[in-house]
């Protein structure tokens, strides 16, 4: 990669790699919220709400982000509701991310073994104590692993908000090719800037799994 290059187009990728953290972060912290409340309703099995959240996940699951997108970009308009293009990203993983956080979740509260909360109710401990004192804790340590995979692939499946032309890092990238057919540098540095995000996330969560691990949540 030239320093031409570099000098030249450095910052149109400095900003787009901000705009790729923002939509990542604020639709990953929804998808959390998503799942987190999914995972209970299909946990304790409210009625009916349950069977709403069943459909969500079932639906966001089985379809693509990009159609996704497309049906919120321009779909909705049809209906006569109008999203900025980065809304629109933000609430495309939150729809696709909160399904997928819903599993983690769900799943790992169903790993702990009913025993430990029969045990607690004899104690004198209430649904409430039991839920934060016993589940909360060790579905969240048993949750890490999964989570921590979810939320790479969700930063990974932002590039996808290029279609809907949010100037993201694919966007740049995909623009400096037909602009001046620079491919080898444009890819390079979209390579670049997808590790400076990605590397963070998975060497934090290796340290925060086995912190839990020699902390004794047997993950």
């Amino acid at each position: 990669m030239t320093g031409s290059f570099l000098q030249d187009f450095g910052g149109m990728y400095l900003n787009a790699l901000l705009v790729t953290l923002r939509i990542s972060a604020w639709g990953i912290l929804i998808a959390f919220v998503i799942g987190f409340i999914a995972s209970l309703i299909q946990y304790y099995k409210i009625p009916v709400v349950r069977q709403i959240f069943a459909v969500y996940i079932e639906l966001s699951r089985n379809t693509p982000l990009l159609i996704q997108l497309f049906f919120l970009y321009y779909g909705l308009p049809k209906l006569g509701i109008v999203l900025d293009r980065e809304v629109t990203a933000i609430i495309g993983i939150a729809f696709l991310g909160g399904s997928y956080m819903a599993e983690a979740f769900r799943s790992s509260l169903e790993s702990i073994d009913s025993a430990q909360i029969q045990s607690a109710l004899s104690l004198g401990m209430t649904p409430s104590q039991v839920f934060f004192h016993v589940l909360f804790p060790q579905a969240m340590a048993i949750s890490v692993p999964p989570l921590v995979a979810n939320v790479i692939f969700l930063i990974k499946e932002s590039s996808v908000v290029s279609a809907i032309a949010l100037a993201d890092l694919m966007y740049v990238a995909k623009d400096l090719i037909g602009l001046y057919y620079n491919t080898g540098e444009a890819l390079l540095m979209l390579v670049i800037c997808y590790l400076i995000i990605l590397l963070p996330v998975s060497i934090l969560g290796s340290i925060i799994e086995r912190r839990l691990r020699y902390a004794g949540f047997g993950i």
